[in-house]
């Protein structure tokens, strides 16, 4: 029977004095050690912690972009610490010949397959040649389109891309880029009022990369960096219009990110610059944030923490500010919930 994972590993018989390399001392009767029994409770321990992640190959099928099908699996493999995937992306796969090159590489490289087909012949083959391998194949839509199907009592009309089409919304988007471009790092801030979002910060709280996300939601965002005695300082105290939110982030966290990026621009850390020994004194950077955080509660702008956050997520919650301001209803189901620190334990 083999051993348990705890078991002791072999060693002399009992009774025989050991010494540090796991081997009789010829002592006589004893015991082991106290440095010893750590040694091998440390062995003991290691062997039931220690576990390789699994390789998983995960194949991605889709007949457009890839964008939904790739966005489920990523979301779900992030559940599971133990897994190291290995995506294998096929897309824009719409002809019979196309599938079955894809089909070869499954066979050789078995694992999950997640798939987002619209035509019925290419979604059987696909189906039917998971089924002969015994692999799981998921259609990461069908449930969703089912769910619709029974609530509105009628079947869709699939057509690949559909999400994609040069429509109001996608034009929409395209102004909410520019827009975001055009009105970057304060960037003709008399402007702002036609902003649906404005973000204020000092320098690197995310601001940019989170109205570029936002822009592909459609939402025209704009950024302000909190720079002491700037003039655009008037202009945000005087919007109405915008949604303007803070952002803010730990004094420490925010002194690495900076460190970083002198390094990376071969900035002089010693300098009387804007960028240099004040940019990364721990002190100043307090002080910064508090007078940041001071003009947030003056104006009543909300505030959202993004230490620890990613851009993904403070950019879904400016959204959700963004709809409950849009919608009034909305105001009988209480304000919008606190956004709080990320990773509060820290």
């Amino acid at each position: 029977m083999p051993a348990s994972p705890l078991s002791a590993p072999e060693g002399p018989p009992v009774g025989e004095a050991v010494d540090g390399s796991g081997k009789g001392t010829g002592n006589g009767p004893g015991h082991p050690s106290g440095e010893e029994l750590s040694r091998l409770f440390r062995e003991a321990v290691q062997k039931v912690t220690r576990r390789e992640p699994i390789r998983l190959n995960v194949h991605l099928v889709s007949d457009s972009t890839g964008e939904t099908v790739t966005t489920v699996a990523r979301a779900a493999l992030a559940q599971f610490e133990d897994v190291e995937p290995v995506e294998n992306v096929w897309f824009f796969v719409r002809t019979r010949e196309q599938l079955e090159r894809i089909l070869a590489v499954i066979s050789q490289r078995p694992g999950l397959v997640l798939y987002t087909l619209v035509q019925p012949e290419l979604r059987h083959r696909l189906e039917e040649h998971c089924r002969r391998l015994d692999i799981p194949c998921v259609a990461v839509l069908d449930p969703v389109v089912h769910a619709l199907t029974v609530l509105v009592g009628a079947a869709g009309r699939p057509r690949v891309g559909r999400q994609h089409a040069l429509d109001q919304s996608y034009f929409r988007r395209i102004e909410a880029l520019n827009f975001a471009l055009r009105h970057d790092d304060g960037q003709h801030v008399e402007e702002l009022d036609q902003a649906d979002v404005v973000l204020v910060g000092v320098s690197r709280t995310s601001k940019t990369p989170t109205c570029m996300y936002l822009a592909q939601r459609g939402v025209k965002a704009a950024n302000v960096p909190l720079v002491p005695g700037a003039p655009h300082m008037t202009v945000l105290e005087r919007l109405r219009e915008p949604l303007v939110v803070g952002l803010t982030i730990r004094p420490e966290v925010l002194v690495e990110i900076r460190r970083t990026r002198q390094r990376m621009l071969g900035l002089d850390p010693d300098s009387d610059g804007r960028y240099g020994r004040d940019y990364v004194d721990l002190d100043a950077v307090r002080r910064e944030i508090v007078q940041a955080r001071r003009l947030y509660a003056r104006m009543g702008w909300p505030e959202i923490d993004v230490t620890r956050r990613s851009v993904e997520e403070t950019a879904a919650a400016v959204y959700q500010m963004l709809q409950m301001r849009r919608r009034p209803d909305l105001a009988d189901l209480g304000p919008p919930p606190v956004i709080p620190p990320a990773d509060p334990g820290e």
